[in-house]
């Protein structure tokens, strides 16, 4: 007996919504230094940006594969830079352009994402500030939609504490002002809206939202929180949950990478959603792209890495009312998740 398919994936091809790219378009074309460029699908990935006005590519990687390549899909690259670097060296070559005001934002090219990272992201990079926390955003639109959801952290931090949560959030917050929403709302997600001490992450929410009234006053916070709840006002309703942020939200805050992971997964292959992936925290954006991302995607993410471009390495203190941790903030969430956690206890 023949299997019958499998009925869970939408045949709806992502789309980069008309509303960002045309956002972008407005803005100057970052410079843009792609690691280890030399294979068919970042360099095609890259010359649709820079055709589309998104970008200017810095080429990083092996020149002789970076030029045979250029001519297997006909792009000329007569006035490009290409920075020849192997592919252990690449990353740190980026961030090294990056750190000399040469490069405005850095774009995964075929290399591993744990290697590309790696060159990015540690202190020696030069990348971070002392303590500064980066956190991954997938901006999310369903087909035919124009109004983005903010889904973080679903592919850089595993199991993050709170203070990374934290930063994330405050990441989430500032690109989504910076996207248009005058007010961001975001909902911290859990397995449920009532706080309960088996299980952790929902007394967590609690203080992140304690945390968010001082530290983001921009926006509006609420957790624990299911995802229905966020998603419908229905079901607000009808569990007499009342929130601003209820069935409105602009951005999810995940517990941990395995959540944040299904969520894109599920709403990309099931729904037929575009998202773009960004790490924002360090001095310039990092756009995380994949070999399975279609067209429309790798529009979006270099539309939207157009757009964070511009903010700057001060975008999320100016773009969301105050530092992401301050020390009023955090001391405030904290003594206010801690009672409540000895509560649940009793």
């Amino acid at each position: 007996m023949t299997r019958p398919a499998f009925p869970f994936l939408s045949p709806v091809e992502p789309a980069c919504p008309p509303g960002l790219l045309s956002r972008a378009q407005t803005l100057p074309p970052p410079r843009v230094a792609v690691v280890n460029a030399g294979a068919v699908n970042p360099m095609q990935g890259i010359r649709e940006a820079a055709e589309l006005g998104l970008a200017e590519p810095i080429l990083i990687g092996d020149p002789a594969k970076i030029r045979a390549i250029a001519d297997e899909i006909g792009w000329d690259l007569q006035d490009l830079r290409i920075e020849e670097a192997p592919m252990e060296a690449a990353a740190p070559r980026a961030a090294a352009l990056a750190r000399a005001g040469e490069a405005d934002a850095i774009m995964k090219g075929q290399i591993h994402t744990s290697t590309f990272l790696k060159g990015l992201l540690p202190s020696a990079a030069g990348l971070r500030a002392p303590g500064a926390r980066c956190g991954h955003i997938f901006h999310i639109t369903a087909p035919g939609a124009e109004r983005p959801l903010l889904l973080t952290d679903a592919a850089l931090n595993v199991d993050p504490d709170i203070e990374t949560r934290q930063a994330c959030l405050a990441h989430a917050v500032a690109l989504s002002r910076q996207l248009g929403t005058d007010r961001p709302r975001a909902a911290i997600l859990s397995a449920t809206e009532d706080p309960i001490a088996s299980l952790p992450n929902s007394v967590e929410a609690v203080e992140i939202a304690a945390w968010a009234q001082t530290a983001l006053p921009g926006a509006d916070v609420a957790g624990p929180m299911a995802l229905d709840l966020a998603f419908s006002r229905q079901a607000a309703l009808d569990k007499g949950y009342d929130s601003p942020v209820a069935g409105d939200a602009d951005i999810l805050l995940t517990p941990n990478i395995t959540t944040g992971n299904a969520v894109f997964k599920l709403m990309v292959l099931g729904m037929g959603c575009c998202a773009a992936g960004i790490v924002l925290g360090a001095r310039v954006p990092i756009l995380l792209t994949s070999r399975s991302q279609k067209a429309g995607a790798r529009i979006a993410t270099a539309a939207l890495g157009a757009i964070a471009a511009t903010a700057g390495s001060d975008a999320t203190d100016a773009l969301t009312g105050g530092g992401p941790l301050t020390a009023a903030g955090r001391d405030a969430g904290q003594d206010f998740g801690q009672n409540l956690a000895r509560s649940a206890r009793r």
